[in-house]
């Protein structure tokens, strides 16, 4: 989700209240605010006439806070229903931006209900994006407006649903019906999100064959001292490289692989 302007700022502010009102709560209720936070973004996405009224500039924050608390009050948690009276009393760069925060707000609760083992949740949703890419129907299947969202949602727990984390579960069934482009799309933000919480960047490496425990480890030290902060690392075993590694961090590509080299030899010989 890329926000600027307002929007940016509002999400930074809402991330600082949700990240102090969450700092002292236990794992399951901030699996309660996260869950909480993405009936209200699908809510607010899907309701044009609320979303028009809460994203209203001729409308003064302080009522339109009021009126959330009118409308969820009693429904959700209290901490839900402060960070999202907040976020409605705010100005949005545009009008989308509304629920597409408050949607991040709760990919980055559910993340921190994991506790101690955001790391592993890094791991898990990669572990599930690698299942879905390598399996068409799968990945048809999970994309099939004919199917309902239960049907869908049905199908990943019985997939994954003993296999991971219950925040991770949560997360992959949640991008069955993101605000993203594409199930791929949600899973990798969600990767992102999880890493950030460990002030990670996350770095897809493309190998011919694995890494051995001391590559990975001056992999990720490099990787550290380029970017300043922490990387954790997505291996992709892909034989056809045939040597060397592909390094991609969000923009930033690194290739170095053999058919990197041969096909750049081959553009020099051809110009």
């Amino acid at each position: 989700m890329q926000t600027r302007g307002p929007s940016a700022e509002a999400l930074t502010a809402l991330r600082d209240r949700l990240d102090a009102g969450l700092a002292d709560v236990g794992s399951r209720k901030a699996a309660q605010v996260g869950d909480e936070l993405f009936s209200l973004a699908v809510l607010v996405r899907s309701t044009p006439s609320l979303r028009r009224v809460l994203t209203d500039v001729s409308v003064e924050g302080s009522a339109k806070a009021a009126l959330a608390r009118d409308l969820f009050g009693g429904k959700v948690d209290e901490l839900t229903l402060e960070v999202v009276a907040d976020a409605v009393s705010r100005r949005w760069t545009a009008t989308r931006d509304l629920a597409d925060t408050v949607e991040r707000l709760a990919e980055v609760a559910v993340v921190r209900s994991a506790g101690d083992h955001v790391d592993r949740v890094v791991d898990e949703l990669f572990a599930v994006s690698q299942t879905i890419d390598g399996s068409p129907d799968l990945r048809a299947a999970l994309a099939d407006p004919a199917r309902s969202a239960e049907d869908r949602s049905g199908l990943v727990d019985g997939l994954f649903g003993d296999r991971v984390l219950a925040a991770t579960g949560t997360l992959v069934k949640q991008s069955l019906s993101a605000g993203y482009r594409s199930v791929g799309v949600a899973l990798e933000e969600y990767q992102k999100v999880a890493a950030g919480i460990r002030d990670e960047n996350v770095a897809r490496v493309r190998v011919a064959q694995d890494l051995t425990d001391d590559d990975r480890a001056r992999l990720e030290q490099a990787l550290r001292r380029q970017y300043g902060r922490a990387v954790h690392l997505n291996v992709v075993v892909e034989p056809s490289l045939m040597g060397g590694m592909r390094v991609e961090i969000g923009d930033d590509v690194i290739d170095g692989t053999v058919v990197a080299r041969l096909d750049e030899a081959r553009r020099k010989l051809a110009g």
